[in-house]
């Protein structure tokens, strides 16, 4: 309830929030990685909750969630940041200039500096989106529209999520409204899901404007910088990055992609559903055009029109999700706490024994990925079929025995090529134990036995 007659020195929230425990001592994992020199935990400390402590909808499930690829579950930093906004102090940002609209706006900017350190940026290169697929789309409107001209091209992989292709598909479609005709030029993907390098290189022409990349495929779990490709590729081409799977799983520093655009789903790295990050490098902020034009946005009217302004606001209009910003910025002070190369290790070491315990599976087949490397690699994503049973039918199956798996063709667009296999695809997070992954693999084994 808002109290007209509150004293203006009221109790900052800060000062009236329980102090919580550092994330990492909810890690056991994380902490036994320490020297062996340390003092031994029971001399250091009382003994701490599980991991799953810290996820709220993991504590007392009794299923196995092997579906992080699609969503993460919250941590309750995350949590508590969605119920502040919306119980303490509520109101919007970048408007009024009463304390309350203030402290909003600067969360917001805290948040927007701390992605860009996340990602290796600057500040008025992180956009805040509805999304990814947000992102990409205006990528495609704010840019696309603008600067491609008659005959330029945009190499793609048809295989990958259909964010990451749909978008190019209704740019090519909105300029030929307009007279002006572009190519989509797909590339191959290799056995270890990957973009093939070889044939994106043999694929640039002189009239190649944009190459859209899956930084690391939602279905494969192949992992492309096109590093081999440096020097080989004009900086003239846009490079457009989906980091959606591997934001909040591995370390990604954009400048070293060498990225001028890159997309973040909050959802995906701890945060709330409906926000995103576009990252747009300065070099290309004279060639956008507003996005979202309207309230709050980075664009001025004068007689000749609309006139853009400053990044990041001339691409986001309109108010802010901001329970779902704050969040991201709970989101990434857990990450940061549990560290991503401990969460990039965990995540290694369940895909190899995922992969070791569906091997010897009779009917066992894997989709390309890390189950073809010719070394130990992986960063959580396995997809498989198994022989006698559809990938539907054996995720329905597998729900029933309590593991939710994610089923079917994942976002690929329907009209790929070549045409990939429905699939069951496995995916994990630093909350999954290396005893669920082996329950896993022994119900697949069970299952397989039984329909062949």
């Amino acid at each position: 309830m808002v109290r007209a007659s509150a004293p203006a020195t009221a109790t900052p929230p800060a000062a009236r929030e329980p102090a919580r425990p550092p994330v990492r001592a909810l890690f056991p994992a994380v902490r036994a990685s320490a020297p062996a020199t340390a003092t031994p935990p029971a001399a250091r400390e009382p003994a701490r909750p599980p991991v799953r402590a810290l996820f709220p909808a993991l504590a007392d499930a009794a299923e196995v969630y092997l579906d992080s690829a699609s969503t993460t579950q919250k941590p309750r930093p995350v949590i508590d940041a969605v119920h502040r906004y919306h119980s303490e102090r509520t109101a919007n940002a970048g408007r009024g200039t009463y304390p309350w609209a203030g402290e909003q706006t600067r969360r917001v900017e805290s948040v927007r500096a701390a992605m860009a350190e996340f990602i290796g940026a600057a500040p008025d290169e992180v956009v805040f989106t509805g999304g990814a697929t947000a992102g990409l789309n205006a990528v495609a409107l704010s840019w696309g529209l603008a600067n491609l001209r008659e005959g330029d091209e945009i190499l793609y992989s048809p295989r990958d999520h259909a964010s990451n292709v749909y978008p190019w598909q209704h740019l090519r479609g909105l300029l030929a409204r307009f007279g002006r005709r572009i190519e989509l030029v797909p590339y191959r993907v290799t056995a270890l899901g990957e973009a093939d390098l070889e044939d994106v290189a043999a694929r640039i022409s002189p009239r190649t404007r944009l190459i859209a990349v899956s930084h690391l495929h939602h279905v494969f779990g192949g992992l492309t910088t096109l590093e081999e490709l440096r020097g080989r590729i004009d900086p003239a081409i846009a490079l457009c990055f989906d980091c959606s799977q591997s934001g909040g799983h591995l370390p990604v520093r954009v400048r070293e992609l060498g990225a001028d655009f890159a997309v973040f789903a909050a959802h995906k790295m701890f945060g709330a559903p409906g926000t995103g990050v576009l990252y747009c490098h300065r070099r290309r902020h004279s060639e956008l055009t507003p996005f979202l034009p309207g309230g709050n946005s980075g664009v001025s009217l004068e007689d000749s029109g609309l006139v853009a302004g400053a990044m990041p606001q001339l691409l986001e209009g309109g108010t802010h999700n901001l329970p779902g910003i704050l969040a991201l910025g709970a989101a990434l002070e857990v990450l940061d706490e549990i560290g991503l190369d401990a969460i990039t290790a965990h995540n290694r070491a369940l895909t190899q024994a995922l992969i070791a315990g569906l091997r010897p599976i009779r009917g066992v087949e894997f989709t390309p990925g890390p189950a073809y490397a010719p070394c130990e690699t992986g960063y959580g994503i396995v997809s498989f079929t198994v022989a006698g049973i559809s990938a539907t039918d054996l995720g329905f199956v597998l729900s029933e025995l309590g593991f939710l798996v994610r089923t079917g063709a994942h976002c690929v667009p329907a009209n790929r090529t070549p045409a990939d296999e429905d699939s069951v695809r496995v995916s994990t997070h630093v909350y999954t134990t290396s005893d669920e992954i082996d329950r896993f693999t022994e119900c697949v084994a069970t299952i397989a036995e039984e329909v062949s």
